[in-house]
């Protein structure tokens, strides 16, 4: 079954073009997002025809920008539709020639695969060289302490007067008890 998918992203932009290629493309269901934007995390429409979907059916949407927020999430999207033996079609624009049910289409999906995966290894070795810059300038990378160093003193000077445990120590100072044993190691470095 072919199972289509429309989207507009303002509420004052209308489906009409996209419900006919679908209907002219055979689709027998069509799901429709008015005013979601592509980049939304939940995309209600989506969801319910992903969940609809079976082996053997077909996603068709009009144009590819229509499905996805960006190349990695069109890969992991599509992958998980092959893995599930669901086709994916796109009628228009650019990406028109990706049809999964094709062995063509697969060889453009293929590369398109191969993009993303170029690009996030791009973007991690990006983040590393930033990280290791950052660090050379003396940047201290990740989340700041819980526990300032007054905090950590006074933590090492309750231990030293005794009387509290490390759990009533770490609970007064508002941490867990984890916490205030990394800070307490951590404190020299």
């Amino acid at each position: 079954m072919r199972i289509g998918y429309a989207r507009v992203s303002t509420d004052d932009q209308n489906l009409d073009l996209q419900l006919r290629a679908l209907e002219a493309a055979g689709c027998e269901r069509v799901y429709k997002d008015h005013g979601v934007s592509g980049v939304a995390a939940r995309r209600p429409a989506l969801d319910k025809a992903l969940r609809s979907m079976q082996a053997g059916d077909v996603l068709v949407v009009w144009k590819l920008d229509r499905l996805g927020r960006d190349l990695r999430h069109l890969v992991n999207l599509v992958h998980d539709l092959t893995a599930r033996g669901i086709g994916f079609k796109v009628l228009e624009g650019h990406g028109a020639e990706i049809d999964t049910t094709t062995a063509n289409g697969r060889l453009i999906f293929g590369i398109f695969a191969a993009l993303a995966e170029f690009e996030r290894e791009l973007i991690s070795e990006r983040t590393r060289a930033g990280i290791r810059a950052a660090r050379h300038r003396g940047v201290r990378i990740g989340r700041p302490p819980k526990l300032s160093a007054r905090h950590v003193a006074e933590a090492r000077r309750m231990i030293g007067a005794g009387g509290k445990t490390r759990h009533e120590i770490a609970a007064a100072l508002g941490v867990s008890p984890k916490t205030l044993w990394r800070a307490l190691r951590d404190e020299g470095r």
